[in-house]
Order: C-alpha cells, then structure tokens, then sequence
C-alpha cells in the first residue's frame, strides 16, 4: 500500500485520481486545495487531512515523514495548468513522484528543468495520458503500425465541447494560464496523435480565437485537419437535437473511430502503470507540448492551404467585449 497526496481536491478531474487510488488499495493521507468544496473525499478517503492553505499542507507532509516516520510515495496533482510545473516541483522537493494531469506544463523549455530535478532527487515525473491507454486508440495504433510503412493516412479531428460564459472568468480563460483553446481541451488528442503517428513535420494554425482553434498537423504517417471549439452555435444541429453540448469525431481515411465510450476507468489503467513502472514520463509528453506551445505562440495565416470545414465558421466576439 503506497501513501498519495493530492493537490486539487475540488476540481473536476480530482474524483478520477481519488477513485485510481483507491481502486489500487492505496491510501491517501492529505489534500490540498484553497476551495474547500471537497465533499467528495467522503466516499473515497474520509480520513484524509485536508489543507485549504499550501503552507500548512507543506508542514503536515513535512511532519509525517519526521515525526512519524510516514514517507509520501506519490502526489497527485490536479490544479490548474499554470501551477503544474510548481506543484510537481513540491512532490521531487518531498520526496514523492508526481503523477500529474495534462498538460504537464505549459512550456517546452519547463520539462528540462523537470529532468534536471528527476536525475537529482531520484523521484520520476508521470502523465496522465489516459486516451493511450482507450482500447480504441490502442487498436487504432496496431493498425497503423501494420499498415504498410510509406502509407500516409488522412484524418480530420473534431473536438466541440461547449462551454458558458463562466469559462472566460475562471482561470481556464486566461491565455496565460490554460494555454489557450488548444492546449486546454486539446493537449489530449495532440497526445494521442503524436503517440500513433510519429514526429511532426509541420504545425500550421488557420483559426485560433478566444472560443475555437484549427489548423494542420502533418506527422511521419497523418496529414490532420483539426477543429476545437467551445462555442455552443458550432455544434452539428442533430447533437443539439438531443440536447447535448459535446461532440467528438475522428475518421481515418473517411472511416469513423468508434470513440464514444471506455473512458470510465482509464485513469485507474494509468495508474496501475505507473505503479509497475510503466507509467508516460517527461519524454512521452514532450512532442504534445511542443505542439500547443507552437500553436499558441503561431500568427494564424487563415484560411489557406488544406484546412478543417469548420474553420469557415463565422467567428464571434468575445462575450465580454
């Protein structure tokens, strides 16, 4: 039985780390997060401590390992995108492994110095890449994998999940804290991308605004056309007909990836590899972030070139304009 920490503890993602440690016979023994709307502990770890202050989060670890003995083996990380990069800096300063959602951080030049701190303190950094790990995804790459080696496949990805106003107040609409739409909502699929087609060649941004991003991804074997969106209006007329707010596509060759399910326990799948060793380190994250980094820091050219259907879509303004 390993002892976690979790920094995040009222966000979104933080029930599917909560449940991948318990679903490992683990044991969480703290939490942090300045929101303390962490009900949700109760089913999972009632008698874990939990911190609303980082200093006194930071004290209590402190003092397991000194006055009880107790060392943490990991800490889990759910915060906003922005603090990733300090948080797993805490969990190698106390001894712990990170294991932390994506993005992993924001920069590429952030993972050296990662690196630096991993061969230092002996402690490893790992990702949650979850869509590796789907059973589609993994049958998709053996496909590709035996396809003959010259083959180049064509795929579009399109990726609308919509979003309220609220989002432009929260931190997730601050470029210089989410990274932007790409990065945001899409640092999982340019993962996954890169984890079936090899290296990237080329990264061409045609749209990138506050609600919707596009572009071309060429990589060793794909030439991509890609969408992101959080704007409702954007969504095929036949979803909003069943009054849903999200839509997921990706064809190969004009053949539809049958994507709609499987995504219940993958961050326990993930979890049980890093615990065996096989978990995504700093490496297996770095081509994804370099490819939202550039397509954040990347003038869009518009509409030129071979570009996704749903880049002509009227843009709007910002809500808050």
């Amino acid at each position: 039985m390993k002892n976690f920490a979790l920094i995040g503890a009222s966000g979104y993602i933080a029930p599917r780390h909560l449940k991948a440690i318990k679903d490992t016979n683990n044991q969480l023994l703290a939490a942090l997060d300045k929101f303390d709307s962490v009900g949700i502990m109760d089913s999972y770890f009632p008698n874990a401590d939990f911190f609303v202050e980082t200093e006194r989060f930071d004290r209590h670890v402190e003092k397991l390992k000194y006055d009880k003995g107790i060392q943490l083996d990991y800490m889990s990380i759910c915060t906003p995108n922005y603090l990733h990069d300090a948080h797993i800096r805490m969990a190698l300063r106390r001894g712990a492994d990170a294991i932390c959602e994506k993005p992993l951080v924001l920069n590429p030049w952030n993972l050296d110095a990662l690196q630096k701190m991993e061969n230092e303190s002996g402690k490893r950094v790992w990702n949650i890449l979850q869509l590796r790990v789907h059973k589609s995804i993994i049958e998709l790459k053996k496909k590709i994998d035996n396809a003959p080696k010259d083959k180049i496949f064509d795929v579009d990805l399109t990726y609308l999940t919509s979003r309220g106003n609220w989002y432009y107040t929260s931190w997730k609409g601050d470029i210089s804290k989410s990274g932007g739409i790409a990065t945001n909502i899409g640092v999982h699929f340019y993962d996954m991308l890169s984890y079936i087609f090899g290296d990237v060649k080329e990264n061409i941004v045609h749209i990138h605004t506050h609600d919707r991003a596009a572009g071309y991804l060429e990589f060793e074997r794909a030439r991509v056309r890609w969408f992101l969106s959080i704007n409702y209006d954007v969504l095929p007329e036949e979803i909003k007909a069943k009054g849903q707010r999200t839509y997921r596509s990706i064809t190969i060759e004009g053949e539809e990836l049958e994507f709609s399910g499987g995504f219940t326990d993958l961050h326990t799948r993930v979890y049980e590899g890093i615990l065996n060793g096989n978990g995504y380190g700093l490496e297996d994250a770095k081509q994804a972030i370099e490819i939202v980094h550039t397509i954040r820091n990347t003038k869009p050219v518009g509409l030129k070139g071979v570009y996704h259907p749903l880049a002509s879509t009227k843009t709007v303004k910002h809500p808050f304009s």
